[in-house]
């Protein structure tokens, strides 16, 4: 498994244990270093990831309840918002990873993680969001970079 991967999944473990649990986000992120990942690159991914999520969760969520049709944001599965918000925070501010690279691993999670239907579901909004945030300039990356 590639190292973004784990940290993907290992910081979507972590927002769900968040979001359900109600624990602090620093015992949470005690909990992912914990998780036995013997790769200290993949815990500070994830790490970096999450505190970014937490620092930027409700403009995320605004942001996505823009795009999301015929919806109440409330009402899309906790999964499918926890692994659209990662998404959306690493296309807004992480630079260095291709936007292509993010969208391919949040259908993945989605599809392995939630419903049969959620990659598709992520992979339109995330479409949806991409175009509507590279038009505005909001989207910064440097370099095309490789997929990941």
């Amino acid at each position: 498994m590639k190292r973004r991967r784990r940290a993907r999944e290992l910081a979507l473990q972590g927002l769900y244990a968040w979001e359900v649990s109600g624990n602090s986000l620093e015992v949470v992120l005690e909990e992912v270093s914990e998780k036995g990942e013997k790769d200290g690159e993949i815990v500070v991914f994830a790490s970096d990831l999450l505190r970014k999520i937490a620092e930027h969760k409700e403009t995320l969520d605004k942001d996505v309840d823009l795009v999301v049709e015929n919806w109440e944001y409330e009402r899309i599965a906790l999964v499918d918002r926890l692994i659209l918000r990662m998404a959306l925070c690493e296309l807004l501010h992480f630079d260095e990873i291709p936007p292509k690279a993010t969208i391919n691993e949040a259908i993945e999670l989605a599809k392995e993680y939630s419903t049969s239907e959620s990659g598709r579901f992520v992979n339109g909004i995330l479409d949806s969001l991409y175009k509507k945030f590279k038009s505005e300039n909001k989207i910064k990356k440097k370099g095309r970079g490789l997929v990941e």
